[in-house]
């Protein structure tokens, strides 16, 4: 990708410009939700006990510029991605094989797995699933004259994040670039880049809302006697920082649907305020709000924000964990969805795709979604002792162009580069296998952009851009028998379709690709999550 598309980009402000951008900026995020709850940093939890303040989320000033098509690639193989890991979470026999390799090393993955194992033995009483997914990208540019190219950082499937803010940035710039009018903006200087162009439009918000929507109606009427009014419940955590990207996403569902009740329970009270009742083979969840104890609803979905990293449990947490899991509520994810989200599956679908994909979608899958899903992947490596990927991983010269990822969600727990031999020879070699190597993708070179932090900072630099896209799926899986395939996939505007693997059928109910995320951080920052406190909510220019 040529370099000279930054030459003149970010356009240069005077004072008095920069003046007024920050300002209309700053009262535009407070003004539209656009925000965050001060970091302790910047505000101590001290001087806010009753949280009531919030500041703008960290924001670019300005749009970046992206390739158009790699952009549209990115969109177009959103839905097949959203079908491979569905079909992921349904092959319970392949899955276990996978995490047989993780359980003996990994605690956290052992108890998941055994919350799956007790509620199997049990009997699963709700065979409908939710997928609320992200697709994170970043723009492979090496030296030329290799042509740029986009490659995964990596699938998640639980508590995808900022599709809410990620829409609402998109409103900001392109609010930034057409006021008064598109062709006279007010604070932006003319730029060659930006002239008669915007963001695309980011129907993010629309999209995660509609597929948590079809959750709740697919669910059916209570299965209570008597019957109890139907809800959402979105499990938070306690002191969550971005409370308003969540709350966008709800407050779109319940103005679109009136009269859907959501509700949001912190992960520690989960056991406080539902109940099973055991006379019930259904399991129905049963929440009574604590503001309203008279008026009991029944959970038709449950909608994970929090308990995606193994700090938040405690044996409380994980007995609240296989509650949940238990119940008839449709889970977003549900355990089985969770762990196909682990760093090892995407390990093992770059080295073997021309196997693993044809097991897991349909045969209908066209021939170029089958060439373009696995051209997005980046060399990766399992780190058994003696493997390639522990050679490569040892090697201090041949590390320098590697990251080491365990089985984690959340910002801050990779290792990078030379960090990576010296972590490895302080952990027992049986560790390993709880690590996967990864080639570092090599962003542009001259990307600049400049952002402003949440708390008040001004930072102009050399950037990288992550591209994360969203997808919502709703699928329903035979509860009986071993592996299968996916089955074709609806646009979400009619009926189901269906197809039958040898052992298991997968019905998919709804499934969409729906608006996308830019995250922007400092070139310095190996890290890149918003929340994390790495990165700034960015949006595109085409180009």
């Amino acid at each position: 990708m040529s370099n000279k598309i930054y030459e003149r980009y970010p356009p240069k402000l005077t004072e008095e410009q920069e003046e007024a951008l920050l300002f209309e900026i700053k009262t535009w995020c407070i003004q539209h939700g656009l925000t965050v709850r001060p970091p302790p940093s910047f505000i101590p939890e001290n001087q806010d006990p009753t949280q009531v303040l919030a500041t703008n989320a960290p924001v670019t000033l300005f749009p970046s510029p992206f390739p158009r098509s790699l952009f549209e690639q990115a969109r177009a193989i959103q839905k097949a991605y959203n079908e491979l890991y569905a079909a992921i979470s349904n092959d319970e026999t392949w899955l276990e094989e996978v995490m047989k390799e993780l359980i003996d090393a990994d605690d956290f993955i052992r108890n998941l797995w055994s919350i799956h194992q007790k509620v199997k033995a049990e009997g699963y009483v709700q065979p409908l699933s939710l997928g609320m997914f992200r697709s994170d990208y970043m723009i492979h540019d090496p030296s030329p004259p290799s042509p740029a190219s986009l490659k995964q950082v990596e699938f998640n499937t639980i508590s995808s994040s900022f599709g809410g803010l990620s829409s609402l940035i998109t409103d900001l710039h392109t609010h930034l670039l057409t006021y008064p009018t598109p062709s006279t903006p007010l604070f932006h200087p003319p730029n060659p880049l930006l002239t008669t162009k915007t963001p695309p439009p980011n129907p993010a918000i629309e999209t995660l809302s509609s597929a948590l929507y079809t959750a709740h109606t697919a669910y059916g009427p209570s299965k209570s006697t008597p019957p109890l009014p139907l809800c959402l419940l979105i499990i938070v955590q306690p002191s969550e920082r971005n409370i308003y990207d969540q709350l966008a996403l709800t407050r779109h569902l319940t103005t679109t649907h009136p009269g859907t009740p959501i509700f949001r329970l912190p992960a520690p009270s989960i056991l406080t305020h539902t109940t099973i009742p055991a006379s019930n083979p259904s399991r129905p969840l049963i929440y009574t709000p604590p503001s309203s104890p008279t008026t009991p609803y029944e959970a038709t979905t449950i909608y994970l924000r929090a308990l995606y990293s193994p700090t938040e449990y405690t044996p409380p947490i994980w007995s609240a964990r296989h509650h949940l899991e238990r119940s008839s509520a449709i889970k977003c994810p549900s355990i089985l969805t969770h762990l196909s989200g682990s760093k090892k599956i995407q390990q093992l679908l770059s080295t073997s795709p021309d196997t693993l994909l044809p097991r897991f979608l349909p045969p209908s899958t066209s021939s170029s979604t089958l060439s373009l899903l696995p051209s997005t992947f980046a060399p990766m490596y399992s780190l058994t002792p003696h493997s390639l990927g522990a050679q490569i991983a040892l090697d201090p010269q041949t590390a320098s162009n590697h990251v080491l990822k365990p089985q984690r969600e959340g910002g801050g727990n990779n290792i990078y580069r030379s960090a990576i031999p010296p972590f490895l020879r302080s952990i027992p070699e049986e560790e390993y296998g709880l690590y996967t190597l990864m080639e570092l993708i090599q962003p542009p070179q001259a990307a600049k952009n400049t952002v402003l932090r949440s708390d008040g900072q001004v930072v102009s630099g050399e950037v990288i851009s992550e591209l994360g896209v969203f997808g919502g799926i709703v699928w329903r899986r035979d509860l009986g028998g071993g592996g299968g395939v996916v089955g074709e996939a609806s646009d979400g505007g009619g009926g189901a379709e269906t197809s039958k693997g040898e052992e298991r059928k997968m019905e998919v109910l709804f499934n969409r690709e729906g608006g996308w995320l830019l995250r922007t951080k400092s070139r310095e920052s190996d890290e890149g999550g918003v929340a994390a406190g790495f990165s700034s909510l960015d949006s595109v220019v085409l180009y």
